[in-house]
């Protein structure tokens, strides 16, 4: 019974105890919050408001009234970089880095910042330079990810395969295609430059790279027919059917002026029917349409377009058999003809077109690697027709 007696003497003062505890947090709660300057709410609510210029002056008084608020140095800084205000931007980062007394992880995201506002204003060497210091930091990936952004904007290549290789590294993951079309690229401009053996070396790095790296293929084709070895050209061309025979339509018409120089056209067009018959494509018919009819005449240039088009019919492909059918069309015909193939025409000029598989960007070349979004190797080969049939 003692103890239940205790018990009910304890309860008021646990209860005077709770309640003097709250009136504590209570007034230490308005006291902070009447600590915080009203411009803070201001912004606020600005941006609540989708008022971003009036926001940001409201928090450049926050700042001028306590110097201290670290996150609302970098909030503004971000601010003034997505309006464009890049050198505001860079001032707000670097006022952070000056201070000595700037604990180690904020100072390792004013870095990170600092380096987005450089490489914003264009200024890619200093943006180099401050992503390169943060090297074994949590922001490493992400940096890299920037550096590699500025050192193909750059053509550095051999930078790009250095830091393709340390990403992997850290992901566990594999950049193969990547690194083997920076190899190409240095590949191409060693044969721009009248680099034979230079290329050959780039072109073999990237196939051990990625032995499904076609392009490596196409490039060293190039170089044999730069060369005079024409024969050496067929032979690399011909690997990339088995690497992806999609990309041969890429090729075709090199490929036939080889074997047209060896004084062999005839060899150089089976070969090319042959992978038609595999691989349907409107590029490559175009090739074998104009070989054919070099070679063996308007009536077989006629007969194959026909029976390419029953089998794999497009809009493209009927654009060509027209054009057959105007090649022996009597003058009575010859109009109506020609008015059938500028309607066909007319409808075919954004089909004739390549995609690319990541952002949709359409070229009338084929790029390797995207103009708009920056991907490797995203436009498969196929004009936009050919690939909407495809799927």
């Amino acid at each position: 019974m003692e103890f239940e007696y205790w018990w009910l003497l304890a309860l008021p003062l646990f209860f005077a105890l709770g309640w003097m505890a709250a009136r504590v947090d209570i007034k230490q709660l308005l006291s902070e919050s009447r600590r915080v300057p009203s411009s803070y709410f201001k912004g606020l609510n600005f941006l609540l408001n989708e008022q971003p210029d009036k926001a940001i002056e409201a928090f450049i008084e926050v700042v001028k009234v306590d110097p201290e608020t670290i996150e609302l140095h970098f909030a503004l800084g971000s601010l003034f970089r997505r309006r464009g205000e890049v050198e505001r931007a860079i001032r707000m980062h670097q006022n952070l880095l000056d201070r000595n007394d700037l604990p180690q992880e904020f100072r390792e995201d004013a870095l990170y910042e600092l380096a987005q506002d450089y490489f914003k204003a264009g200024l890619l060497d200093r943006a180099e330079e401050l992503l390169l210091r943060l090297e074994g930091t949590r922001h490493e990936q992400a940096a890299l990810r920037q550096l590699l952004e500025i050192y193909e904007t750059e053509k550095d290549w051999e930078k790009a395969i250095a830091t393709s290789r340390r990403m992997d590294s850290i992901t566990g993951q594999s950049s193969a295609k990547d690194i083997a079309n920076y190899y190409c690229e240095l590949a191409a401009n060693a044969i721009t430059h009248s680099r034979p053996e230079e290329a050959r070396q780039r072109l073999r790095e990237a196939l051990e790279v990625n032995r499904k790296c076609a392009r490596a293929n196409v490039l060293l084709g190039e170089l044999e027919m730069q060369l005079g070895r024409p024969a050496a050209a067929i032979e690399a061309w011909k690997k990339i059917e088995f690497q992806n025979p999609a990309y041969f339509a890429l090729v075709a018409e090199r490929l036939m002026e080889a074997y047209r120089q060896l004084g062999k056209p005839d060899e150089g067009l089976q070969l090319l029917r042959g992978y038609l018959a595999l691989q349907p494509s409107v590029d490559l018919l175009d090739t074998v349409f104009r070989a054919t009819l070099e070679l063996q005449g308007t009536e077989a240039a006629y007969r194959l377009v026909r029976e390419e088009l029953r089998r794999h019919p497009t809009l493209l492909g009927l654009d060509r058999l027209l054009e057959a059918q105007l090649l022996n069309a009597p003058p009575s015909w010859r109009q109506d003809l020609e008015l059938i193939k500028s309607l066909v025409q007319s409808h075919t000029r954004s089909l004739a077109m390549y995609r690319c598989g990541a952002c949709g960007f359409r070229a009338r070349q084929y790029y390797w690697r995207c103009p708009a979004c920056g991907g490797w190797e995203t436009y498969p080969p196929l004009r936009t027709e050919e690939k909407e049939l495809a799927a």
